[in-house]
């Protein structure tokens, strides 16, 4: 059984075909998708997905806030699971999230077309609004997997264009009966595009990912006075829009300030009543900060809340904050991290362990079972964009690697905890 267990490979042409036909749902302009959480456009994305673990013959469960699982019931025990999500930002790519979701069921289907049974059950998993684009905070979904928040409020949670998240489970056919938080697994890896530069700049294949870096979300809103651009004096204005400016221009020196591993990102900006001849009345603006130290975390968030006071004062306007998510940096099993760099290298892989810029699904489920997850390249870095690219021969060989390290999982005894 060792060597059919060496020779299992998945289809290529399986994978990219499914890949493909994804993608063909809500489809925009320059090759990517907008598939926003709980929208017409994501319930036809999970519709075909879910016909496909049908055709697989997996069983199907839909939790309170949508998450499916789907899992193939042989062996004995707690199932190893993969996973992702499908739901897009606006301006998506076809290989964010879809490409976890669909090399799991294509490992499924590899074990099956080759009549090999692992000795534990293997599940896939789409969890709900993994990007946030829609409703905040991101990785929605599985955090209430794993009871990081009740199911009440996920629930309760309004969308940026006004719905309520358990109206919109509702009217698009995903308010499942399944209890959250969900069945732990036994463990669980997440396979996903880089969606950064550097294994292609370091012309590597895989990354073995070491853990997530914590995640700070706020939303900002400065209240000034608005008045008459021509004839209001550059000294007696109140202008939110200019401290608005500043706000984002000290992320961007707090950034350099701290170095490589803090980002700072101000992602959305309102302004009302936003006409070309009146100084704003109001400003609302979203900040993104993000680090792989909790310390400098928080140091950096101290010192964006001295700044926020001091312009407050100084500018005579009135600002207030919403705290949107926050999430500590996640440490990934070292064992899981090990067996993913060790396949890598057995398949003549070139490999290298990274922590992701980015936050996923894996991050929240490492709170209840061993994970990790693997990185292929990002052609260019792009990814929350319509270019997003990733070569298929890189494509191949993340789900070879996810392929092989789900069946090893199967058989390796992990314990309870790390």
């Amino acid at each position: 059984m060792a060597s059919d267990f060496d020779a299992l490979c998945i289809d290529s042409a399986r994978l990219m075909d499914r890949l493909m036909s994804l993608a063909e749902v809500s489809p925009i302009a320059g090759g990517g998708n907008c598939r926003l959480a709980l929208t017409d456009a994501d319930r036809d994305g999970r519709d075909l997905v879910v016909s496909w673990m049908r055709d697989l013959n997996m069983d199907i469960s839909i939790d309170a806030v949508g998450n499916i699982i789907a899992c193939w019931n042989v062996g004995s025990g707690a199932p190893v699971m993969t996973g992702s999500h499908i739901d897009t930002v606006r301006t998506g790519g076809k290989f964010d999230g879809n490409y976890g979701v669909l090399a799991g069921l294509e490992v499924v289907e590899t074990c099956q077309r080759n009549g090999y049974i692992p000795s534990r059950p293997l599940a896939v998993g789409i969890f709900t609004d993994e990007e946030g684009a829609r409703f905040a905070p991101d990785m929605l979904g599985s955090l209430v997997y794993v009871g990081g928040m009740t199911t009440e409020e996920a629930l309760d949670i309004t969308a940026i264009d006004g719905p309520r998240l358990g109206d919109e489970l509702v009217r698009i056919g995903y308010a499942g009966s399944a209890p959250c938080p969900g069945p732990v697994p036994h463990s669980f890896v997440e396979l996903h595009i880089e969606q950064g530069p550097l294994l292609e700049a370091n012309n590597v294949r895989i990354g073995a990912v070491t853990g997530v870096q914590g995640i700070s979300w706020q939303e900002v809103t400065v209240v000034g006075q608005s008045n008459h651009a021509g004839t209001t004096p550059m000294s007696l204005r109140h202008d939110p829009t200019y401290v608005a400016a500043e706000i984002a221009v000290f992320l961007r020196q707090l950034s350099a300030r701290f170095g490589d591993h803090q980002v700072c990102t101000v992602g959305k900006m309102d302004v009302f009543p936003n006409l070309i001849n009146v100084v704003a009345a109001r400003v609302t603006l979203t900040l993104d900060v993000r680090n792989t130290d909790e310390n400098l975390l928080q140091q950096a968030e101290h010192e964006i809340a001295e700044f926020l006071e001091k312009i407050a004062i100084a500018e005579g306007v009135t600002i207030t904050t919403k705290k949107l998510a926050r999430f500590e940096p996640v440490v990934f099993d070292p064992r899981v991290i090990d067996i993913i760099e060790s396949i890598a290298k057995q398949q003549s892989n070139t490999v290298e362990r990274m922590p992701s810029g980015a936050g996923h699904d894996a991050q929240m489920l490492a709170r209840v079972c061993p994970s990790a997850m693997i990185f292929v390249p990002s052609v260019n870095g792009i990814s929350h964009n319509p270019a997003e690219h990733t070569d298929t021969e890189d494509l191949v060989a993340g789900a070879n690697i996810l392929l092989h390290t789900m069946l090893t999982l199967c058989a390796t005894d992990l314990g309870r905890s790390r």
